[in-house]
């Protein structure tokens, strides 16, 4: 007879194959609202199932990640995002002996909170809401899982645990910076555990790697200038052309972003194990009192992101027809928040529920937030076009 698989034997394994500085399941310091530990399943795989099974989740399908999802199926989404930051995440904790169903329970939720039409919608809801605290949506993402998400009888949320929860709040790539809560559960805690830093490094690869690839497909990005502008990836292409002759462009540009993460993932790694070694951090507490990040790409590889963030700043994210959706976005998300602030009895009732709570400005930018880009549109065509049916 098959032995039958006990929490237990999870944590027996984690004790074997995780460094003493990971975060150990059986040492997670819970979740808001107690729960019976489950018979076979750690702590930090039910979180990681919680927010695959969430509403919040399964809109970013249909969330922009640069370019908005009816300009083609083959562009990224917030989801496809989500989920390549979760596979680089796994790659590198596996390597470094760190807790694996953290780092995806964190990677999962990192963007849950993300507005449709991407960054554009993040910078107009801060504006609009700047009475009531603003917009930012690593706040939001964790407003969602701790309020938002009604799935259980209790208590709202998904009462994740509080690993997973500082992973999202603590959130921090060269764009991303984050607004901690007073929490006393960290209140004198400068840095995330490990795997939550894995995640910031994870989130910035996957960005800088698939809007090259978004930006080529779409034509916005010329391979030439990106050469020029990007030298890493110049040395990167000489390479696959070395290796693999004159090959088909789609080809070329696929074994380039594969060479490109390859690159990134296994400088973090050699880095990250070098700054280990010498902070020598004997567990998951004296990781979180120090001043610098442990998980990090080299001085080298720092540079040459700089020189791409810099390129697709100035060649993508600011061409003029990624501008121009901006524009249509920003126009519409006003338009759609000036409608519900002026009379909220066109919300739905779910958010109705909570103006006895929270501000109108609140609730309302909740809503918008949780739209998908196909939402919004649609919510705009009924609000504003007299034409278009209400039912």
């Amino acid at each position: 007879m098959q032995k039958k698989v006990l929490l237990q034997d999870s944590y027996e394994f984690e004790s074997r194959w995780l460094a003493p500085y990971a975060c150990f399941s059986k040492n997670s310091r819970g979740r808001h609202y107690y729960e019976e530990p489950h018979p076979y399943r750690p702590p930090f795989e039910r979180d990681r199932e919680r927010i695959i099974h969430s509403t919040a989740f399964r809109r970013l399908q249909y969330k922009t990640q640069v370019f908005v999802n009816h300009e083609g199926d083959h562009y990224r989404t917030r989801m496809s995002h989500t989920l390549e930051v979760a596979t680089v995440s796994r790659a590198i904790a596996r390597v470094l002996h760190l807790n694996i169903d953290l780092s995806e329970a964190i990677s999962l939720a990192h963007d849950l909170g993300h507005t449709p039409f991407g960054h554009t919608g993040e910078e107009v809801l801060n504006e609009l809401t700047i009475e009531v605290g603003g917009f930012d949506h690593n706040k939001q993402s964790l407003r969602i899982v701790e309020y938002l998400e009604k799935r259980y009888p209790k208590f709202q949320g998904l009462n994740l645990t509080v690993e997973t929860r500082e992973g999202i709040e603590k959130h921090h790539t060269r764009y991303d910076s984050p607004v901690y809560k007073k929490n006393l559960l960290w209140k004198l805690e400068k840095m995330p555990s490990l795997e939550a830093q894995v995640v910031n490094i994870a989130d910035e690869l996957a960005y800088t790697s698939h809007d090259i690839d978004d930006g080529l497909y779409s034509g916005i990005l010329n391979l030439q200038e990106l050469k020029k502008g990007f030298p890493l990836w110049g040395e990167i292409c000489e390479n696959v052309l070395f290796k693999c002759g004159n090959v088909e462009e789609e080809v070329l540009r696929a074994q380039c972003i594969k060479a490109l993460i390859n690159i990134l993932a296994t400088d973090v790694i050699s880095e990250s194990q070098k700054r280990i070694e010498k902070a020598n951090p004997h567990d998951v507490d004296s990781v979180r009192l120090l001043n610098d990040p442990l998980i990090s790409f080299s001085s080298d590889i720092e540079e040459q992101l700089g020189y791409a963030s810099n390129f697709l700043l100035n060649n993508m994210y600011r061409h003029y027809k990624v501008l121009r959706m901006a524009t249509k976005a920003k126009f519409i998300i006003e338009s759609l928040y000036r409608a519900y602030c002026t009379e909220p009895n066109q919300l739905p009732k779910t958010s109705r529920e909570r103006l006895n709570n929270n501000s109108v400005k609140r609730v309302v930018a909740d809503y918008i937030a949780g739209m998908t880009d196909r939402y919004a549109i649609l919510e705009y065509r009924k609000l504003y076009d007299p034409y278009e049916k209400l039912l």
